[in-house]
């Protein structure tokens, strides 16, 4: 059975069982009919996926991989902030008038600095210290620009990694300030899983250890019912994940090229969103 399944199965009963509920308090976020949107949360919950011996998507329920590898091109590779660059919609909310998110997420990702070994953007230098200095302990990219907060549309939620070279394999740290996790949970572990095979794949290395840190993991009220019922359901074997091998570069990696392969899951479920 996928072991990514027992860990949300868990993470959940966790935060059901133990967590800590906003009742009472004023909160930020609001449901469609405006009614103020609370949770029920666990503090800095750390997640653990090997990706040597799977590929972390849940089966619970459908996890939809082309949309999130779509999504996270957009960030990493694209370094795009405008949603007309993005084939979804799921960034609509938070866009102006001309699809502008702001100085955010992909934003950041494009801005140069000034190195002793050169001019890169924050993605630039992973790939030049994975082939040239792969054993350095300071491979890290932070979307978190206090500067530019002002002009962001939404502050970085998934804001920082750490990667870090063992031996052959590559291993990451994903810092999350907050995550929905019925409705980003997996969504974002797929994507950083994707991430670090990407890396791997390009530097000669093999993907390792995805170490998932989530500050604030919340189940929304409304949603916990939803979760209930989640977490009691059939757990199916991990899908095997297809990378097309003949990618070298990293910014020649399409949403096509990565291919689950015996994907079986539950129904999908309708989730409302609060923002």
């Amino acid at each position: 059975m996928s072991k990514a399944d027992l860990i949300f199965i868990e993470m959940c009963k966790d935060i059901l069982e133990n967590g800590y509920s906003s009742e009472g308090q004023v909160v930020r976020a609001r449901w469609e009919d405006g009614t103020p949107a609370h949770t029920i949360k666990k503090f800095c919950v750390v997640n653990r996926y090997n990706l040597a011996e799977e590929f972390p998507i849940l089966t619970l329920r459908p996890t939809n991989l082309k949309a999130a590898i779509d999504e996270l091109l957009w960030i990493w590779q694209k370094k795009s902030n405008n949603i007309k660059d993005l084939n979804s919609h799921i960034w609509d909310s938070w866009a102006d008038e001309n699809g502008s998110i702001g100085k955010a997420y992909g934003y950041q990702l494009g801005i140069k600095h000034k190195y002793k070994e050169g001019e890169f953007d924050q993605v630039d230098r992973v790939l030049y210290d994975l082939r040239h200095n792969p054993y350095s302990r300071r491979i890290i990219v932070n979307m978190y620009n206090h500067s530019d907060l002002h002009a962001m549309n939404l502050y970085p939620c998934a804001y920082s990694v750490t990667f870090n070279v063992t031996g052959k394999k590559l291993n990451a740290i994903l810092n999350q300030r907050s995550q929905d996790i019925l409705v980003a949970n997996n969504w974002n572990v797929c994507q950083y899983a994707i991430l670090v095979h990407m890396f791997a794949q390009v530097s000669g290395l093999e993907a390792g250890e995805l170490v998932h840190v989530i500050a604030d993991a919340h189940i929304y009220d409304r949603h916990i019912p939803m979760v209930k019922e989640l977490i009691t359901r059939p757990v199916y074997p991990a899908p095997k994940l297809h990378i097309n091998p003949d990618v070298k570069d990293f910014y020649d990696f399409k949403v096509e090229d990565f291919v689950l392969e015996g994907y079986q899951r539950g129904p999908q479920i309708k989730i409302p969103v609060a923002i």
